[in-house]
C-alpha cells in the first residue's frame, strides 16, 4: 500500500539517543523514568557506518518522513493481559516523547482496546490527514500480510478523504542486535541479584535459572 500526496509535509526532527549511552543506563528498568537526550549515533561496538547504511531498511536520512499532518499508530497484536497491552501504551508515550510526533496512538490487533478502528478515528479527530500505521512485529507474517491490512482497510472506510500506510515489521535491523544483547545482559545480571526486576519480569520469577 502507498500513501499518494501532492506535497511534502513538514517534517520532525528525530532526537536520537546515543547506543554508548543506553549502554551506560540499562533501559529495562522503569519505562516511565526514561529520558531521551543527546543527538548522535555512537558506540564502541557498532560503527555509525553500519547504522546508517543497512540495506534492509536502515536507520539513515531519508528524504521524507513524518509531518505535522500524519497520524502514527503503532499496533502491536494485543493481550489477554493487561500489563502487556499497557506496556504499549509505555512504549507509544516514549516514542512520541523522542521523536516529537504531535499525532501518535497505541492499537491492538485483538483481544483488546484501543483497536485499530479506534486509533484510525482518534488520529483524525486530532487532525491527521493522512495515517501510517507501524505494526509492532519482529517479521512479516500472517496479521502483517491479511490481518492488519483488513482491519486497517475496515477503519479506513470511515474517513474515504484520509489515505494510509501499512510499514513493514522491524525486520532484521541491525540496532536491535543491541537491543537484545542489552536485555540478555541484564537478565543475566538480574538473575545474579545485580540488578532489579524490570517492569515486564516483575513478580513473574521468571528471569532466574531453572
Amino acid at each position: 500500500m502507498s500513501v499518494q500526496s501532492t506535497s511534502v509535509p513538514q517534517t520532525f526532527p528525530v532526537k536520537s539517543r546515543s547506543i554508548a549511552e543506553t549502554a551506560r543506563k540499562s533501559k529495562w528498568v522503569h519505562f516511565k523514568s526514561l529520558k531521551f537526550q543527546g543527538n548522535t549515533l555512537r558506540s564502541n561496538n557498532f560503527s555509525a557506518r553500519s547504522a546508517f547504511n543497512a540495506e534492509n531498511g536502515g536507520f539513515r536520512k531519508y528524504p521524507h518522513g513524518v509531518g505535522e499532518k500524519d497520524g502514527v499508530i503503532i499496533v502491536d497484536h494485543g493481550s489477554r493481559r493487561k500489563e502487556s497491552n499497557l506496556m504499549l501504551n509505555e512504549f507509544v508515550n516514549m516514542f512520541r516523547e523522542k521523536t516529537g510526533y504531535p499525532i501518535v496512538e497505541p492499537a491492538h490487533m485483538e483481544l483488546a482496546e484501543p483497536s485499530i478502528r479506534d486509533a484510525f478515528g482518534l488520529c483524525v479527530q486530532k487532525g491527521a490527514n493522512r495515517v501510517i500505521v507501524s505494526p509492532f512485529f519482529l517479521f512479516p507474517g500472517r496479521h502483517w500480510h491479511q490481518d492488519i491490512p483488513s482491519l486497517t482497510a475496515d477503519a479506513a472506510k470511515e474517513y474515504p478523504g484520509v489515505p494510509y500506510i501499512i510499514t513493514a515489521p522491524l525486520g532484521l535491523h541491525e540496532l536491535l542486535v543491541d537491543v537484545i544483547d542489552d536485555r540478555i545482559r541484564y537478565c543475566l545480571n538480574q538473575a545474579a541479584g545485580d540488578a532489579d526486576e524490570c517492569s515486564v519480569c516483575a513478580g513473574t520469577t521468571k528471569c532466574r535459572f531453572h
